[in-house]
């Protein structure tokens, strides 16, 4: 009979608590909810892999194909003692001690040097110091490596030099332009196997959410993401334009199934500017009322932004800008936006132009 295991009970959650990575039980979860400062369940980027080595010599704890599962977590291990000068810690679990943001190739890689230097991990198995038995350039240069993702986004890994990574991209946190208030869901759930005495629900709550237009800022460095891509100017513009797609088009997933959050954003603006980027979120400094004849805020918000752009462009000269255009709903250019575009793909189009002609040739 196979080992019993109580998820409520047997710590397989991992969490951050009190500064340190531990795992928790759903009823320790729970009853220490108010103590846990966040969930570190890693959640890659596109095309890269983001976790905890976890010291097995493959990926996601997986030893290699014929090898011991003793000699696969020692090879694991060698490869965190190999990173550089610095080992990578080792938690108690077996895992590092911080999350390693690596393209997804650069697993296969790591295995393939333990393969390559099987010969030398073994006799080091079941030494107390067996000392860096793995090309300790090899693996520090895997680790150091790059993805489009972490090339926009950044990563920080202090155990290794020259690992850190400042990411090109600012985003801000989304807010209402008006007074918001949260709108509170009364549900229940039934249970279909009640017994004779029982008639109540199985489980009853209420859940709160709230409804508005929102404003979203973000902004990308691109002489810090060239930098980052080594000065590749065709990756760097494909990378722009699809940073600018996806965050015109995707909306956060939570609680997805009982709300079903997808619409799009009914105007978007863009501007190039040769010095600092220029946030209108204090265009919205006063809550936006609702439009007096028709009602809702979407048309007094378009309106706030548009007359705060005409104003901060005129305070600032139109410095350093240039260029800036909108797309959205409106038939009609909204005055202090720039050029109207028709469409999402034609405004991130111009923008990206703008920020980086497209070379000659192939």
């Amino acid at each position: 009979m196979s080992p019993s295991f109580s998820l409520r009970d047997a710590p397989w959650i991992p969490v951050r608590l009190a500064g340190q990575s531990t795992r928790l039980g759903l009823r320790a979860l729970f009853h220490r909810a108010h103590e846990i400062e966040d969930l570190e369940i890693p959640e890659p980027f596109d095309g890269a892999f983001s976790g905890r080595f976890d010291l097995f010599g493959g990926e996601c704890g997986r030893p290699p194909t014929g090898w011991p599962e003793d000699l696969a977590e020692f090879a694991g291990a060698q490869v965190a003692a190999c990173a550089g000068k610095k080992l990578l810690k080792k938690e108690k679990e077996g895992h590092t001690s911080v999350l390693l943001f690596l393209p997804a190739a650069a697993i296969d890689d790591l295995i393939a040097i333990c393969q390559e230097y099987r010969q030398d991990l073994e006799p080091g198995l079941g030494k107390k110091t067996p000392g860096q038995t793995l090309p300790v350039d090899r693996i520090s240069g895997i680790l150091k490596r790059r993805t489009a993702s972490i090339s926009l986004f950044g990563c920080m890994l202090a155990e290794i030099s020259d690992a850190n990574v400042d990411g090109s991209t600012q985003v801000a946190h989304a807010f209402t332009p008006h007074a918001s208030e949260p709108q509170r869901d009364y549900f229940t759930a039934v249970d279909d196997w009640l017994g004779e005495a029982e008639t109540g629900s199985g489980h009853l709550s209420t859940a709160e959410f709230s409804t508005g237009v929102f404003y979203r800022f973000a902004s990308v460095n691109i002489s810090d993401l060239l930098k980052n891509l080594s000065g590749d100017h065709k990756a760097t513009r494909t990378l722009v334009s699809s940073f600018a797609d996806h965050f015109l088009m995707s909306l956060p997933q939570a609680k997805k199934n009982s709300t079903a959050p997808h619409t799009i954003p009914d105007l978007a603006y863009a501007a190039v500017r040769t010095s600092r980027p220029l946030s209108l979120a204090a265009a919205f400094e006063q809550p936006v009322g609702s439009d007096p004849k028709n009602g809702g805020y979407s048309g007094p918000s378009r309106q706030a932004l548009g007359t705060y752009a005409r104003n901060i462009n005129r305070l600032t000269g139109n410095r350093q800008r240039t260029f800036h255009g909108h797309a959205g709903i409106d038939e009609r250019a909204i005055d202090g936006l720039g050029d109207r575009h028709e469409s999402f793909p034609s405004l991130i189009e111009a923008a990206v132009d703008a920020a980086l002609p497209a070379e000659d040739g192939p």
